[in-house]
């Protein structure tokens, strides 16, 4: 996937790449802060990166949970974050007209992984030409996500990665099969999210619970298992994060974080 994005850097340096960012786009001053951090931090460890923050937040489980800032607005910080720091922008997108809409503003669009075999919303977000992350569904097999792939391939565009989300473990828990990263290296580019990956959800509270202890390890089994990207959603203070803050990494743990992962990376290659 970014050997499509023109304004990744690094490109060439044979790390991993790396998608970072707040879960939701809380304020303009909060996502320009996290950026500039995480740039100076994989510009000193060559790790391509591309800023991920949701626009707006549609599969929440109660509904008094945060959605959004607003919509336009929120998208127009994720354009300034691109355009200030030259980096390349994702966001997700729930309904088929987002594609379009959010497609003006990042570089990725992001399909969740509860939606993922829906065909019309992988359809809109491929026929705008952007490159398409596609999160596997925590009730889908590794093979099965050839198909969704190829329902954007199909669709005159090929520009795909996938995003492996651990699976359901019982009701409250996920677990990542990592036999599934080269699996599913045969149908694209595949990405590890680490933090979703160590979600607890379906809390009796309505509020989804997380083992943020457990990134350095989910971390350095993805690099070391041939992952080509990591997703790390991460901000100064989970504890007052307004959406998922019990499994994202706090912001001044990310860079021991990942220059202990690129020298996994340098083992390996």
């Amino acid at each position: 996937m970014i050997q499509y994005l023109e304004n990744i850097h690094h490109k060439d340096s044979k790390n991993f790449f790396l998608i970072a960012g707040p879960c939701i786009i809380e304020g303009e001053e909060m996502a320009l802060n996290i950026a500039e951090k995480i740039v100076e931090i994989t510009n000193k460890y060559n790790i391509p990166y591309i800023f991920k923050g949701s626009f707006k937040k549609a599969n929440r489980s109660r509904v008094d949970s945060f959605t959004t800032i607003g919509e336009e607005k929120s998208l127009e910080i994720l354009r300034k974050v691109g355009e200030t720091f030259n980096i390349p922008t994702t966001t997700d997108i729930h309904e088929n007209e987002h594609a379009a809409l959010a497609a003006q503003y990042v570089d990725v669009l992001q399909i969740p992984a509860f939606l993922v075999r829906q065909t019309d919303l992988l359809i809109a977000a491929a026929k705008t030409g952007k490159c398409v992350s596609l999160k596997k569904g925590q009730f889908l097999s590794p093979e099965s996500m050839q198909f969704a792939v190829q329902k954007v391939n199909d669709s005159g565009n090929p520009k795909t990665a996938i995003i492996e989300r651990g699976n359901s473990f019982g009701y409250t828990d996920l677990v990542v099969d990592f036999r599934g990263i080269p699996t599913m290296r045969n149908y694209a580019p595949v990405i590890l999210d680490v933090t979703h990956s160590l979600q607890q959800p379906n809390q009796s509270s309505g509020v989804t619970g997380g083992r943020p202890e457990l990134i350095e390890t989910i971390a350095k089994a993805g690099i070391a298992v041939g992952a080509d990207g990591l997703f790390i959603e991460t901000h100064p203070d989970p504890s007052c994060a307004l959406s998922d803050g019990a499994n994202m990494l706090r912001l001044d743990k990310l860079e021991d974080l990942l220059q202990k992962l690129t020298r996994v990376r340098e083992a390996i290659l």
